[in-house]
């Protein structure tokens, strides 16, 4: 029955296994189970060798195995490799796992070699088997229940999981079975007493003890044990003392001999022959520490004695006869162990508060200390001393007990952690002592407001810019942590020109991301500040404050405007001129002007379209139309001008304007549409020329002033930084031109603006601006803007400085 089912599971470990193969490292392995029946199919090995059925016959495959005996065979016929005997796991490899059977596989023409791998898997083909089929034990009546007898284990030739699992004995009245496992998996059965015995009611006792293995199915196999119940002999060994009394030292040497029991036996034979053992009662540490002579009866020290560890030592020593049954005889020994000083004091921490506030007052107590040290007498006695560099101290308290508690002010930002050394010394000879490090870890208390990085930053944006765009960052730290140190950014609240600054711009007030809330004309705003504050999460909040200036970068978007011929007219100037009219005769000026600055609001003039080109010119920068040529009598009575006016940015603006002229007979003064009447050419150069002198005059003087009061107001400022900067402008027409000058105050910016014009032609500016955030004297550009009158920016001047420091008598200059 059991071959029959070990057949079967042969012939499904083949159906699954036989075409089981994989390549590694340009190898073949093949698993098979063992006992395969011959002819069994392993693999397919000329298709895995790549060759086909002609090319192994003709190429005289063959197969060599480094096992000796030829355990495989090819057909050459199918090219299948085939079992050519049985393989038995276990005569194989033994307990070996995996199991591997080595193969190389010669072919010819050219001449290859392959090296094959077969892996024999185990079955359950192997019964536990016992060495002493029957075996007898002897066992005196007179044993205690408890007591155990070491039995025989079952081997098994199989592996792990077809190898003996477990054991099992036959029910009966007076034993048990208990298993112990062993390190390396051995399971070793023994015979547990667990009722008396008694030899004239049963005097042998019969049962069978059965090893199961893990196979499925699994297999088994017996040993049957004969119980022999012997008879005792009648007399008991005696001490010459019951009770034994020693003293030893800490340390005495190993293998000292520190006592000597004798007992006596008055039986004769074997039954009057005593060997000394321990008692069944023996503690560990006994064992660990002496060693006795069963013969003699000698106690001897086989480890170092620890006053410490037990300062009392008390056991038995049992005498036992070689009778049958045995019998034996007790006595106590104690040994007594005397200390010296070998034991290092010791700190211990009863109570720890390991995270202390760095405001903590002085005197707070983070632990409580205690020595203690294993000796006695004076060399258990300990003091306590900590580093007098850290800010902790040792407050004493009753016996042995300390205090630790703070000396100094503590700074977490200076010091996050204390590692504090705390000696322990002993009193003995010599003395012992030991460290014990107590880490404390300080906490964080809101002590350090926010910190930006730029106390002053500034921004330089285009006007124009899309609204809830991002303009600048800032950023903030604190030295805390945690909460304390987590940062929150606002805007605080301030007006610019009557409106709120959060009208303005927004703040993320994670990231510290200014955003603007809509797009900027440079015209009409060319700076402002906003300040940010930064708050952290702690309670109470602490802030940090920063200023962000804000200049707006002037864009060419504003389209010239034409003053002159009037947008009334549709920018068309009528015109008549005498055909009496020589070259280079002033007909009419076109004036415009562009709202933007710099280069943007550069104006220049050009002819596009004319009736007659040849007859007119128009002047690129002042825009006045001449003659170029004497009129004939050919000249169209109807001249018609288109001239284009065209700023200087960056993509450039333009407008037009037209200019019609009638030609007539006789003499004609031009006619000016302008909103001053023009003097005669020779005049008005004489006067351009003068103006032109009083104004560049003027400026140079009054920018000299002015230079020298912002060095003044830089020399004496000491606690800012400041910053002078000076831009000009050139002019190309001075006419009908008006000196100004401007001082623009908005926030911390103060700037000065000298500006001469109108607004037919092109500004004139020397601006001078001071910072109180400026440390140094420098220059710095900064754009043009709106005109104040003059007499306002002197008396703003002389409000902002000390009084008498300098004199300035304002005056209107003007052109007429």
């Amino acid at each position: 029955m059991t071959r029959s089912r070990c057949d079967v599971f042969v012939v499904l470990w083949c159906c699954v296994f036989s075409l089981l193969w994989n390549t590694l490292h340009g190898q073949i392995r093949y698993t098979i189970p063992e006992e395969l029946k011959e002819g069994s199919v392993v693999g397919y090995i000329a298709k895995d060798l790549g060759l086909d059925i002609s090319q192994i016959y003709n190429r005289n495959l063959r197969i060599t195995s480094e096992a000796g005996k030829q355990y495989f065979s090819v057909d050459l016929r199918k090219g299948e490799l085939v079992v050519n005997d049985k393989i038995d796991r276990e005569t194989l490899c033994g307990p070996t796992v995996p199991c591997l059977l080595p193969l190389e596989v010669l072919i010819e023409s050219p001449l290859q070699l392959y090296r094959v791998e077969i892996e024999i898997q185990d079955i359950n083909d192997n019964s536990p088997d016992f060495l002493t089929k029957d075996r007898i034990l002897k066992i005196a009546e007179s044993r205690n229940p408890g007591a155990t007898f070491p039995l025989e284990n079952a081997q098994d030739p199989d592996v792990p999981p077809n190898s003996v699992r477990s054991y099992s004995i036959s029910k009966n009245d007076n034993f048990k079975l208990n298993v112990k496992n062993h390190k390396d998996g051995t399971k070793i059965p023994e015979l547990v007493l667990e009722k008396p015995l008694d030899r004239e009611t049963q005097s042998v006792h019969k049962l069978v003890l059965t090893a199961v293995d893990g196979g499925s199915p699994p297999r088994s196999g017996t040993s049957e044990i004969s119980v022999i119940v012997t008879d005792i002999n009648d007399n008991v060994p005696q001490f010459e003392r019951s009770f034994y009394e020693v003293t030893a030292t800490e340390n005495t040497p190993v293998g000292t001999e520190v006592l000597t029991v004798i007992a006596i036996d008055m039986d004769e034979g074997p039954n009057g022959e005593i060997e000394y053992f321990f008692g069944d009662q023996t503690q560990e540490l006994v064992f660990a520490l002496f060693d006795i002579n069963p013969q003699s009866g000698a106690i001897t020290l086989k480890a170092k004695l620890d006053y410490e560890q037990t300062s009392v030592l008390k056991f038995d020593i049992v005498a036992k006869d070689k009778g049958s049954p045995e019998m034996e005889g007790q006595c106590s020994v104690q040994v007594h162990v005397v200390d010296i000083n070998d034991n290092v004091p010791e700190v211990v921490v009863t109570s720890l508060t390991n995270t202390v506030p760095e405001d903590a007052a002085m005197g707070t107590v983070v632990a409580l200390l205690s020595a203690k040290d294993a000796d006695s007498g004076e060399n258990g006695k300990v003091n306590l001393y900590v580093t007098p560099d850290s800010p902790f101290k040792l407050s004493p308290s009753i016996s042995n007990h300390y205090a630790l508690v703070t000396s100094k002010a503590l700074d977490r930002e200076r010091y996050a952690s204390y590692n504090v050394v705390v000696r322990a010394s002993d009193a003995g000879s010599p003395a012992l002592s030991s460290e014990k490090i107590i880490s404390f870890h300080i906490s964080d208390v809101n002590d350090n407001a926010p910190v930006f990085s730029q106390s002053v930053y500034s921004v330089y944006i285009k006007e124009n810019m899309v609204a809830g765009k991002i303009i600048c960052s800032v950023s903030a730290t604190d030295k805390d942590q945690n909460e304390n140190a987590k940062i929150s950014y606002s805007i605080i609240d301030s007006k610019v020109k009557d409106m709120s600054v959060s009208s303005y711009v927004y703040i993320n007030s994670e990231n510290g991301s200014v955003y603007s809330m809509h797009s900027f004309d440079y015209e009409k705003r060319n700076v402002f500040q906003i300040q940010v504050q930064a708050s952290d999460h702690g309670s109470p909040s602490l802030h940090g404050n920063a200023t962000v200036l804000v200049f707006i970068v002037d864009e060419n978007d504003n389209i010239p405007t034409v003053i002159y011929p009037s947008l009334a007219t549709g920018s068309l100037s009528h015109q008549k001129m005498s055909r009496a009219t020589k070259a280079g005769h002033l007909i009419t000026k076109v004036t415009a002007v562009d709202a933007d600055s710099g280069h943007n609001a550069w104006i220049c003039y050009k002819l596009t379209e004319a009736t007659d080109a040849s007859l007119f010119s128009v002047n690129v920068y002042t825009g006045e139309v001449r003659t170029r040529r004497a009129v004939s009598e050919e000249d169209d009575s109807s001249q018609m001008l288109l001239i284009e006016i065209r700023d200087n940015g960056d993509p450039a603006q333009s407008t037009t304007a037209t200019v019609a002229i009638l030609l007539e007979d006789g003499i004609h003064e031009p006619i000016l549409d302008l909103q001053q009447k023009t003097l005669e050419p020779s005049m008005n150069s004489e006067k351009i020329n003068f103006y032109l002198m009083v104004s560049l005059a003027s400026v140079s003087v009054l920018s000299m002033v002015t230079f020298f009061i912002l060095l003044v107001r830089c020399a004496r400022n000491t606690t800012g930084r400041s910053t002078c900067c000076m831009r000009r402008m050139r002019s190309d027409d001075f006419k009908n031109r008006n000196l100004q000058l401007q001082l623009n105050t908005d926030g911390p910016i103060e700037y000065v603006e000298v500006l001469g014009g109108d607004m037919l032609s092109h500004s004139q500016s020397f601006r001078s601006c001071l910072s109180p955030l400026s440390e140094f004297s420098d220059f710095t550009f900064i754009k043009p803007s709106s005109t104040l009158d003059f007499r306002d920016m002197i008396s703003v001047l002389d409000a902002s400085l000390p009084d008498n420091a300098w004199t300035f008598e304002s005056q209107q200059v003007s052109s007429t």
